[in-house]
């Protein structure tokens, strides 16, 4: 397959390295190692697929470009559209024409996610009644000091899609309410730090930061049978995930633990993932309108006494 890589800021670097040898064309408007300014600059004959590592504001305008014109997209998240019919319009324009579509959320390819998915598929933990996530990196400044990351709801927007996609992962599209707790600005014009979830069975707790100096990924899912557990991810170093079986009525619970440390595969995985939907023209989109969706009401239910 052959393949555009637009953008050519820090993730438009990694998508060139995993894109190897299907790389045919670079563009960006600032960067002068780009082979284009512009991708109306690069012939429709010369590519199969685009990869957008742009701005927010010009992903619309792009997307319509490529998906018009029978190319498939894989776009990096989120996604996100004030007018949620938007994403309808995009699925339709892509059907229409048997262009992929294929919103990236690599965090769907981490090895001990997967297997937290796998688990609950098994149904072994019983009713589970409380999921919790927290996820932290110390990218305050470098968001701040940013032409357009440092926008709109800042980190619920951007590691927070994380989490709820994450969410969806696990569970599928189930209806739920999201909701913001707190929502606080300690160093930048937009959120750099966030508490939001869901109330219900299973109760969702999540919490997004830009303030945690040492990067910090946790999960916990406590379930009527057991618990799972997982302990950072693999771009961070040592991923740890941890299985306990309840004792009843109480007492240590039976444990089994697992550590891998290796270079984060999420990359490739996610890439191999988009081509397989390029051979078959299909789309994820229907992933972005549940996140846009939820990623609206929490915005929604910010009271100002939840705001600082």
């Amino acid at each position: 397959m052959r393949t555009v890589v637009v953008g050519l800021g820090v993730q438009g670097a990694k998508r060139i390295g995993v894109a190897g040898d299907d790389l045919v064309a670079t563009v960006d408007p600032i960067v002068p190692e780009a082979d284009s300014k512009s991708i109306q600059y690069v012939p429709l004959d010369s590519y199969d697929a685009a990869i957008l590592c742009t701005p927010d504001q010009v992903k619309l305008e792009l997307l319509n470009y490529l998906l018009s014109r029978g190319k498939h997209v894989l776009v990096e998240k989120p996604l996100l559209f004030p007018d949620v019919e938007q994403l309808h319009r995009l699925e339709e324009l892509a059907n229409s024409t048997g262009a992929a579509c294929y919103t990236a959320y690599n965090h769907r390819f981490e090895p001990h996610l997967v297997r937290v998915k796998e688990l609950l598929d098994t149904g072994i933990l019983g009713e589970i009644y409380l999921v919790r996530m927290f996820y932290g990196n110390g990218t305050a400044l470098d968001v701040k000091r940013s032409p357009w990351r440092n926008e709109g709801t800042g980190v619920v927007q951007d590691i927070g899609s994380h989490l709820l996609d994450s969410i969806l992962f696990f569970f599928g599209p189930e209806e739920r309410k999201f909701e913001a707790w707190s929502l606080s600005k300690f160093e930048n014009p937009s959120f750099d730090h966030a508490l939001f979830g869901s109330p219900g069975q299973p109760l969702v707790e999540l919490e997004a930061t830009l303030l945690s100096w040492k990067n910090n990924f946790q999960l916990d899912v406590l379930g009527e049978l057991g618990s799972a557990h997982v302990s950072g991810l693999c771009k961070w170093g040592p991923s740890t995930f941890t299985v306990r079986k309840r004792v009843f009525p109480s007492g240590v619970p039976e444990e089994q633990v697992q550590t891998i440390e290796c270079p984060d595969p999420t990359w490739e995985l996610e890439y191999e993932h988009f081509k397989e939907l390029c051979s078959k023209g299909a789309t994820n989109l229907e992933n972005d309108r549940w996140i846009n969706s939820a990623l609206i009401e929490i915005d929604r239910s910010a009271t100002v006494g939840q705001i600082r």
